[in-house]
């Protein structure tokens, strides 16, 4: 089980202090939780753990959810882009998926294409004994092909590139 370190409390103008038992910087409205010695954050996303190194900052904000896991939005503090990160649960208790999580991993780390998603990081496990959840970092988008397909907009060749849905 993890332990928890000395937490820090943001206030408003995104500076933080010691204090209590919660993470919340920039006004984020999720609470996350100092653990591994503060190299990394829990956040409760839609009742599930989310944990992720530290290096990625609140406002962490939830973008989606689906077959293969929760999809949550945040802030690289080093690079101060903004990232979507997924969480794929138990990744290994199913071979199928498992092998599909690595062909998509090993797919996109050769992948350097404008009308492809680029994945920026690969979030490390606090305890490799415990290894049961991947965390794959992304660019973030403004939106996906799910939410163009529903959309009763029609698609022009701009759509069409963007999101690589043939016209």
């Amino acid at each position: 089980m993890a332990t928890t370190s000395t937490t820090k409390e943001s206030n408003s103008s995104g500076s933080t202090s010691e204090g209590g038992g919660a993470v919340h910087r920039h006004g984020s409205k999720i609470k996350g939780l100092l653990t591994h010695g503060g190299r990394y954050v829990q956040y409760n996303v839609y009742g599930n753990l989310f944990e992720v190194s530290s290096k990625y900052v609140p406002p962490i904000r939830p973008i989606g959810r689906g077959a293969y896991g929760i999809v949550c939005a945040a802030v690289n503090s080093e690079t101060h882009e903004e990232v979507a990160i997924k969480k794929i649960g138990n990744a290994f208790d199913n071979r199928i998926d498992a092998k599909r999580t690595l062909r998509e991993i090993k797919l996109l780390c050769h992948m350097d294409h404008e009308n492809v998603i680029a994945m920026r990081d690969i979030i490390r496990p606090p305890k490799m004994e415990a290894f049961n959840d991947v965390y794959v970092v992304y660019e973030l988008m403004d939106t996906d092909l799910h939410q163009i397909i529903r959309s009763e907009q029609s698609l022009n060749d701009d759509h069409c590139q963007s999101t690589g849905v043939a016209p």
